[in-house]
């Protein structure tokens, strides 16, 4: 038999047609609610985890610098203590005043390199230790945040596996089911279900109103509604409405009010005219 196109359906079908495939895809929303926040967890902390693996790139960097200034430094105080060597010689030689002072103002200036390079190099010293403890911190958490990983994941997988056969059942249904739908409704439906909080693109009528967003609806309306001549909308959150009937829901009627007791005074009322 061949295929009927979508298009040549008639409204009610196209509606039936609707709501199988909005049923379909929020018992697939209810088995994504059921894994609930921790496929976001799994995604938080294997982010967090690389972000660490990076700090630690970035701190090993750090030490490695601040190791080869501290050996740039000593290689100065060497080279500032070689001259304060050999300027001390030269104060032996010295002929005048004027080259005492010279060479005497160089041994200066080079002591007070030298002081500032042992300065630096202290500074770097502290710096590595702080580097290193932050490193070894560091590499704790990623232990920790990897262990906490691995439950999550084992966790996440233990539900997928339950899950997992139902939601492809439901993701065949619901992309057969779009086959069935011409694709301007379709779009139309999509675009309506991804702007709803709740994921409905199509309700039902309920008590008078809509299924949606629960405000009433006209009783002429809802004579449209029933009469699957057209596709309605509701006028104010846009979702496609249907029938309950047609949807296959039954309603339920609700009881008549009972009837109010009548007053203590009633009563005596009427058992002083029986008297």
């Amino acid at each position: 038999m061949a295929k009927k196109d979508p298009t040549d359906l008639t409204v009610e079908e196209k509606l039936k047609n609707l709501y199988r495939l909005q049923t379909a895809l929020s018992n697939i929303d209810e088995l994504r609610a059921y894994r609930g926040e921790l496929p976001l967890e799994v995604q938080d902390l294997d982010d967090e985890i690389q972000g660490l693996k990076t700090r630690v790139s970035k701190i090993e960097t750090e030490i490695q610098e601040f190791n080869t200034a501290i050996s740039q430094k000593k290689g100065d105080i060497a080279q500032a203590q070689a001259s304060v060597d050999r300027y001390k010689q030269q104060l032996d030689e010295v002929k005048n005043n004027r080259e005492y002072d010279t060479l005497t103002k160089e041994i200066e200036y080079q002591t007070l390199e030298i002081e500032l390079c042992n300065k630096k190099i202290k500074e770097a010293l502290a710096k590595v230790e702080n580097a290193k403890q932050e490193l070894e911190d560091t590499h704790a958490l990623i232990e920790t945040r990897n262990v906490d990983l691995a439950h999550k994941r084992e966790e996440l997988d233990k539900i997928m596996q339950e899950t997992r056969e139902q939601e492809d059942q439901l993701h065949d249904e619901a992309k057969e089911l779009e086959t069935k739908i011409e694709p301007r409704l379709l779009q139309s439906f999509k675009r309506i279900r991804q702007s709803a909080r709740n994921g409905l693109g199509i309700v039902t009528v309920q008590r008078d109103a809509c299924g949606g967003c629960f405000n009433k609806i006209p009783p002429q309306r809802q004579l449209d509604i029933k009469m699957h001549k057209k596709i309605i909308v509701c006028e104010y959150c846009g979702r496609i409405l249907i029938d309950p009937e047609l949807a296959g829901i039954k309603t339920v009627q609700p009881e008549e009010k009972k009837r109010k007791r009548v007053t203590r005074r009633k009563k005596k009322d009427d058992a002083a005219e029986e008297e």
